[in-house]
Protein backbone atom coordinates (compact mmCIF):
# COMPACT_ATOMS: atom_id res chain seq x y z
CA UNK A 1 0.00 0.00 0.00
CA UNK A 2 2.94 2.49 0.92
CA UNK A 3 4.63 1.73 -2.61
CA UNK A 4 1.15 2.45 -4.52
CA UNK A 5 0.80 5.79 -2.28
CA UNK A 6 4.39 6.66 -3.08
CA UNK A 7 4.14 5.82 -6.78
CA UNK A 8 0.53 8.06 -6.76
CA UNK A 9 2.54 10.66 -5.61
CA UNK A 10 5.53 10.30 -7.96
CA UNK A 11 3.57 10.18 -11.02
CA UNK A 12 1.87 13.50 -9.66
CA UNK A 13 4.62 15.86 -9.04
CA UNK A 14 6.69 14.42 -12.31
CA UNK A 15 3.62 15.40 -14.94
CA UNK A 16 3.05 18.35 -12.82
CA UNK A 17 6.31 19.78 -13.11
CA UNK A 18 6.27 18.94 -16.60
CA UNK A 19 3.12 20.90 -17.45
CA UNK A 20 3.08 23.75 -14.96
CA UNK A 21 3.70 26.71 -17.83
CA UNK A 22 0.41 28.01 -17.78
CA UNK A 23 -1.44 26.57 -15.32
CA UNK A 24 -2.08 26.94 -11.76
CA UNK A 25 0.23 24.52 -10.12
CA UNK A 26 -1.93 23.36 -7.23
CA UNK A 27 -4.84 23.11 -9.65
CA UNK A 28 -2.48 20.85 -11.62
CA UNK A 29 -1.49 19.08 -9.07
CA UNK A 30 -4.70 18.00 -7.84
CA UNK A 31 -5.84 16.87 -11.50
CA UNK A 32 -3.05 14.49 -11.57
CA UNK A 33 -3.42 13.40 -8.17
CA UNK A 34 -7.18 12.23 -9.20
CA UNK A 35 -5.88 10.77 -12.05
CA UNK A 36 -2.92 8.74 -9.99
CA UNK A 37 -4.99 7.68 -7.37
CA UNK A 38 -7.76 6.03 -9.80
CA UNK A 39 -4.96 4.40 -11.46
CA UNK A 40 -4.07 3.20 -8.36
CA UNK A 41 -8.00 2.41 -7.50
CA UNK A 42 -7.55 -0.41 -10.28
CA UNK A 43 -4.16 -1.25 -10.51
CA UNK A 44 -4.62 -2.77 -6.22
CA UNK A 45 -7.76 -3.99 -7.05
CA UNK A 46 -9.91 -1.48 -5.15
CA UNK A 47 -11.91 -0.73 -8.28
CA UNK A 48 -12.72 -2.08 -11.47
CA UNK A 49 -13.15 -0.46 -14.84
CA UNK A 50 -14.50 3.29 -14.46
CA UNK A 51 -16.72 2.02 -11.96
CA UNK A 52 -15.18 4.36 -9.43
CA UNK A 53 -14.74 8.45 -9.35
CA UNK A 54 -12.48 10.65 -7.06
CA UNK A 55 -13.43 14.47 -6.20
CA UNK A 56 -11.01 16.94 -4.58
CA UNK A 57 -12.36 20.36 -3.36
CA UNK A 58 -11.10 23.46 -5.10
CA UNK A 59 -11.61 27.20 -4.20
CA UNK A 60 -15.38 27.52 -4.53
CA UNK A 61 -15.92 24.08 -6.19
CA UNK A 62 -14.48 20.94 -7.00
CA UNK A 63 -12.35 18.86 -9.66
CA UNK A 64 -13.87 15.19 -10.46
CA UNK A 65 -13.47 12.58 -12.73
CA UNK A 66 -15.26 12.61 -16.02
CA UNK A 67 -18.10 10.51 -16.44
CA UNK A 68 -17.14 6.90 -18.17
CA UNK A 69 -13.43 7.85 -19.66
CA UNK A 70 -11.03 4.85 -18.88
CA UNK A 71 -8.92 6.02 -16.39
CA UNK A 72 -5.54 5.42 -18.41
CA UNK A 73 -6.19 7.49 -21.07
CA UNK A 74 -6.78 10.38 -19.18
CA UNK A 75 -5.19 13.82 -18.61
CA UNK A 76 -5.36 17.01 -16.47
CA UNK A 77 -7.48 18.84 -18.69
CA UNK A 78 -9.87 16.17 -18.47
CA UNK A 79 -10.88 16.42 -15.05
CA UNK A 80 -13.82 18.57 -14.59
CA UNK A 81 -14.28 21.79 -12.77
CA UNK A 82 -17.34 21.46 -10.98
CA UNK A 83 -19.10 24.66 -9.09
CA UNK A 84 -21.65 23.85 -6.34
CA UNK A 85 -24.44 24.80 -7.89
CA UNK A 86 -24.00 22.14 -10.56
CA UNK A 87 -22.83 23.48 -13.20
CA UNK A 88 -19.67 22.17 -14.49
CA UNK A 89 -16.75 23.16 -17.06
CA UNK A 90 -14.32 20.99 -19.02
CA UNK A 91 -14.28 19.11 -22.45
CA UNK A 92 -16.61 16.09 -20.27
CA UNK A 93 -19.52 15.71 -18.79
CA UNK A 94 -18.83 15.09 -14.66
CA UNK A 95 -18.71 11.73 -13.17
CA UNK A 96 -22.78 10.71 -13.42
CA UNK A 97 -22.28 10.70 -9.01
CA UNK A 98 -21.24 14.10 -8.88
CA UNK A 99 -24.28 15.07 -6.83
CA UNK A 100 -23.18 13.02 -3.52
CA UNK A 101 -19.43 14.55 -4.38
CA UNK A 102 -20.77 18.09 -4.17
CA UNK A 103 -23.11 17.79 -1.55
CA UNK A 104 -20.77 15.99 0.91
CA UNK A 105 -17.99 18.34 0.26
CA UNK A 106 -20.94 20.77 0.87
CA UNK A 107 -21.28 19.09 4.19
CA UNK A 108 -18.56 18.47 5.13
CA UNK A 109 -16.12 21.14 5.45
CA UNK A 110 -13.46 19.15 7.20
CA UNK A 111 -13.34 16.90 4.16
CA UNK A 112 -10.72 17.62 1.22
CA UNK A 113 -11.72 14.88 -1.06
CA UNK A 114 -13.80 12.29 -1.60
CA UNK A 115 -13.50 8.63 -2.82
CA UNK A 116 -16.27 5.93 -4.63
CA UNK A 117 -15.76 2.74 -5.73
CA UNK A 118 -16.46 -0.99 -5.85
CA UNK A 119 -14.66 -3.24 -3.87
CA UNK A 120 -15.26 -6.31 -3.63
CA UNK A 121 -16.18 -7.53 0.05
CA UNK A 122 -17.61 -3.99 1.03
CA UNK A 123 -20.10 -4.52 -1.94
CA UNK A 124 -20.88 -8.06 -0.86
CA UNK A 125 -21.87 -6.54 2.37
CA UNK A 126 -24.09 -3.38 0.58
CA UNK A 127 -25.86 -6.27 -1.12
CA UNK A 128 -26.88 -7.77 1.84
CA UNK A 129 -27.77 -4.51 4.05
CA UNK A 130 -25.39 -5.51 6.46
CA UNK A 131 -23.21 -2.10 8.37
CA UNK A 132 -19.90 -3.47 10.00
CA UNK A 133 -20.17 -3.79 13.35
CA UNK A 134 -17.26 -2.75 16.24
CA UNK A 135 -14.87 -5.91 15.06
CA UNK A 136 -11.69 -4.70 15.33
CA UNK A 137 -10.06 -1.07 16.61
CA UNK A 138 -8.98 0.31 13.36
CA UNK A 139 -13.03 0.79 13.47
CA UNK A 140 -12.27 4.34 15.77
CA UNK A 141 -10.33 5.71 12.44
CA UNK A 142 -14.14 5.62 11.24
CA UNK A 143 -14.96 8.01 13.58
CA UNK A 144 -17.71 5.85 15.65
CA UNK A 145 -18.29 1.92 16.39
CA UNK A 146 -20.09 0.94 13.14
CA UNK A 147 -20.01 1.67 9.49
CA UNK A 148 -23.65 2.30 8.41
CA UNK A 149 -25.24 1.21 4.73
CA UNK A 150 -26.94 4.07 3.11
CA UNK A 151 -30.36 2.63 1.91
CA UNK A 152 -30.37 1.76 -1.91
CA UNK A 153 -31.29 4.60 -4.48
CA UNK A 154 -30.37 4.24 -7.78
CA UNK A 155 -26.98 5.72 -8.89
CA UNK A 156 -26.54 9.16 -9.72
CA UNK A 157 -29.66 10.73 -7.87
CA UNK A 158 -30.23 13.34 -5.47
CA UNK A 159 -31.97 10.16 -3.42
CA UNK A 160 -28.52 8.43 -3.35
CA UNK A 161 -26.81 11.82 -2.65
CA UNK A 162 -29.13 12.57 0.74
CA UNK A 163 -28.76 8.86 1.98
CA UNK A 164 -25.08 9.06 1.23
CA UNK A 165 -24.91 12.04 3.24
CA UNK A 166 -26.69 10.48 6.03
CA UNK A 167 -24.86 7.60 6.56
CA UNK A 168 -21.60 9.37 6.97
CA UNK A 169 -23.23 11.83 9.37
CA UNK A 170 -19.75 11.96 12.00
CA UNK A 171 -18.18 9.01 10.20
CA UNK A 172 -15.14 8.92 7.28
CA UNK A 173 -16.60 6.21 4.87
CA UNK A 174 -20.06 4.39 4.55
CA UNK A 175 -21.70 1.62 2.63
CA UNK A 176 -23.78 1.80 -0.93
CA UNK A 177 -27.19 -0.68 -0.27
CA UNK A 178 -26.50 -3.12 -3.69
CA UNK A 179 -23.58 -0.71 -5.44
CA UNK A 180 -20.29 -0.14 -3.23
CA UNK A 181 -18.46 2.30 -0.61
CA UNK A 182 -17.50 6.22 -0.16
CA UNK A 183 -14.54 7.38 1.77
CA UNK A 184 -13.82 11.01 2.64
CA UNK A 185 -10.71 12.75 4.05
CA UNK A 186 -8.65 15.00 4.63
CA UNK A 187 -6.80 14.63 1.59
CA UNK A 188 -7.46 12.57 -1.54
CA UNK A 189 -4.29 10.25 -0.08
CA UNK A 190 -5.86 9.65 3.49
CA UNK A 191 -9.36 9.44 1.52
CA UNK A 192 -7.71 6.44 -0.39
CA UNK A 193 -5.95 5.08 2.58
CA UNK A 194 -9.71 4.75 4.82
CA UNK A 195 -11.14 3.01 1.59
CA UNK A 196 -8.64 0.74 1.75
CA UNK A 197 -8.52 0.15 5.71
CA UNK A 198 -12.61 -0.07 5.19
CA UNK A 199 -12.21 -2.72 2.49
CA UNK A 200 -10.02 -4.85 4.97
CA UNK A 201 -12.52 -4.50 7.90
CA UNK A 202 -15.18 -5.39 5.22
CA UNK A 203 -13.00 -8.97 4.21
CA UNK A 204 -12.61 -9.46 8.42
CA UNK A 205 -16.02 -9.06 8.91
CA UNK A 206 -17.10 -11.25 5.79
CA UNK A 207 -14.03 -13.94 6.82
CA UNK A 208 -15.31 -14.10 10.67
CA UNK A 209 -19.04 -14.69 9.88
CA UNK A 210 -18.35 -17.90 8.63
CA UNK A 211 -17.48 -18.99 11.70
CA UNK A 212 -20.33 -18.13 13.09
CA UNK A 213 -21.56 -14.68 14.63
CA UNK A 214 -18.29 -12.59 15.76
CA UNK A 215 -18.00 -10.78 19.24
CA UNK A 216 -17.61 -7.66 19.65
CA UNK A 217 -16.02 -4.39 20.91
CA UNK A 218 -17.87 -2.15 23.18
CA UNK A 219 -18.45 1.52 21.88
CA UNK A 220 -16.08 2.92 24.73
CA UNK A 221 -13.30 0.01 23.71
CA UNK A 222 -13.82 1.91 20.49
CA UNK A 223 -14.21 5.21 21.68
CA UNK A 224 -10.84 4.54 24.05
CA UNK A 225 -9.18 4.01 20.79
CA UNK A 226 -10.07 7.47 18.94
CA UNK A 227 -8.89 9.06 21.82
CA UNK A 228 -6.07 7.61 21.67
CA UNK A 229 -5.56 8.91 17.85
CA UNK A 230 -6.33 11.80 19.14
CA UNK A 231 -3.75 12.43 21.78
CA UNK A 232 -1.11 11.90 19.49
CA UNK A 233 -1.53 15.71 19.20
CA UNK A 234 -0.74 15.77 15.31
CA UNK A 235 -1.23 17.73 12.59
CA UNK A 236 -3.78 15.81 9.61
CA UNK A 237 -1.13 14.76 7.44
CA UNK A 238 1.44 13.78 10.41
CA UNK A 239 -1.75 12.14 11.96
CA UNK A 240 -2.47 10.37 8.11
CA UNK A 241 0.34 8.83 7.84
CA UNK A 242 0.78 8.32 11.57
CA UNK A 243 -2.03 5.98 12.13
CA UNK A 244 -1.07 4.44 8.77
CA UNK A 245 1.76 2.86 9.94
CA UNK A 246 0.86 2.20 13.58
CA UNK A 247 0.92 -1.77 13.17
CA UNK A 248 4.18 -1.98 11.14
Amino acid sequence: MTAILATCDERADRLGNRELVGSDATELKKRESIIAHCLAMNRSGLNQGTSGNISIRHGDGLLVTPASRPYDSLTPHDIVYMDMDGSHRGRWEPSSEWRFHRDILAARPDAEAVLHAHPTYCTILSIHGMEIPPIHYMLAVFGGPNIRVAPYAIYGSQDLSDVAVAALRDRQACLLEHHGMIAIGSSIGQAYWLAWELETLARQYHGALQLGEPPLLTEQQIQDVADKIAGYGLSDDKKEKSIHHADT
